[in-house]
């Protein structure tokens, strides 16, 4: 366009010069200066399209918010799916580990009874299970197959939108961090598990008691699960909850930390669930609040070294979640009454108010399940239950957080 201006304006001047006039400088620096603002207003309107169109923005923002806590949605499914099937003793019963093979299930009478065979090779079947059926080996490895197929589906759930929205622009430099460290959790979490099944199926000669994986593997799977689980909820809220603007004052400060402790001992009660499951320490004193006819059992520390007891007795374990547990509720009723003397926005009061109301009813469900012996179906609900109590806890974090500068 300045090219052809400056054009036009040479043939003005050369077609004026055969009449006897001289252009002036002061009209060439005119259409330059003109031609100078056109270009100038044509590339201000083409960054502010670009500027307009530019990701990732607050559009993507919320689909990846969605993304994350959809995925955390199946993070949910895959530990409540997981303690059924610690529940059902269902977990040993696939002895092998395939990432693909393993996905298409026996379909004829011939494999069914091919995989039963070696089921029976390992310490379960000859130990506990050594008058199993094969229909009832159907089911447990139903259960455990399952589990696995839904682990499978966790992780692609993470791998390939992950993909998509990289390749689309959807992510900061931050946040491509975070998304690396996610999926990267998730493959360490499927290889976390099989290591954990491996300490299941181990001959121990010098122990005749009942075959389980080790309560320090199923620890580490348990956990690894609820950090998965933790980050990609909070990375999800927080991209699709901006912050409330809240009144800096000394109480709301204290309210803050209040609620990162108990976020953190709610955590803690929950992974400590883990060793209870892993030594089925909740059939060990099935009283409350008195564990048989005393308040501290007699075999609290039975096992030399004291240490030991804490990981190791089936009695600690019970006495520590117990005692994990009525913290929690104290913790988080007083988090609750706190508030009250803060000034907070809706949202957050609603929060707090839905995360004592389910501390209780978690506390509840865990006394019936001691009571009734552990049954299955209330034994999964407290184990949700957890994880419930777990999200409260994100979410008013969340809430609370500061207003960034």
């Amino acid at each position: 366009m300045m090219l052809s201006t400056f054009r036009t304006a040479a043939l003005c001047c050369c077609r004026r010069a055969g009449h006897g006039y001289k252009p002036s400088n002061n009209l060439q620096l005119r259409l330059f200066r003109r031609n100078q603002g056109t270009i100038a207003a044509e590339a201000g309107a083409t960054c502010g399209s670009a500027t307009a169109t530019a990701v990732p923005n607050a559009a993507t923002n919320r689909i990846v918010g969605r993304w994350l806590v959809g995925c955390s949605g199946l993070v949910i499914g895959a530990v409540v799916l997981g303690g059924v099937t610690r529940l059902t003793e269902s977990g040993l019963s696939m002895v092998d580990w395939h990432l693909v093979r393993e996905m298409k299930p026996p379909q004829t009478q011939e494999e069914w009874e091919a995989e039963f065979s070696k089921y029976q090779q390992f310490p379960e079947f000859k130990i506990l299970n050594h008058n199993m059926t094969l229909p009832e080996f159907k089911f447990i490895f139903y259960m455990e197959w399952g589990h696995r197929m839904w682990g499978r589906l966790v992780g692609l759930s993470y791998i390939l939108p992950a993909i998509y929205f990289w390749r689309k622009g959807y992510f900061t430099r931050s946040m491509k961090g975070k998304v690396l460290g996610l999926c990267g959790f998730v493959f360490f979490q499927g290889l976390l598990g099989w290591y954990m099944v491996k300490s299941g199926l181990e001959e121990k000669p010098e122990s005749h008691d009942i075959p389980r994986v080790s309560q320090y593997r199923l620890c580490a799977h348990l956990g690894s699960a609820l950090l998965l689980y933790c980050a990609s909820l909070w990375t999800g809220l927080t991209l699709l909850q901006s912050p409330q603007k809240m009144i800096e004052t000394k109480h709301l400060m204290l309210l803050r930390k209040f609620a990162k402790g108990t976020g953190a001992l709610v955590f803690i009660t929950a992974l400590s669930g883990a060793f209870v499951a892993g030594l089925d320490a909740g059939l060990v004193y099935n009283s409350f609040p008195k564990m048989g006819e005393r308040w501290i059992p007699d075999d609290l520390l039975a096992f030399s070294p004291t240490l030991k007891n804490f990981f190791e007795n089936p009695t600690t374990v019970q006495f520590d979640h117990r005692i994990l547990g009525i913290s929690t509720l104290a913790a988080i009723t007083s988090l609750y009454l706190f508030s009250r003397k803060v000034m907070l926005p809706k949202r957050a009061k609603i929060a707090i108010s839905l995360l004592t109301a389910m501390a209780y009813g978690q506390v509840a469900l865990g006394i019936s399940t001691l009571l009734l012996y552990v049954p299955t179906p209330i034994a999964a609900t407290h184990q949700s239950g957890s994880l419930a109590l777990l999200s409260l806890a994100i979410w008013v974090l969340a809430e609370l957080r500061k207003v960034p500068k």
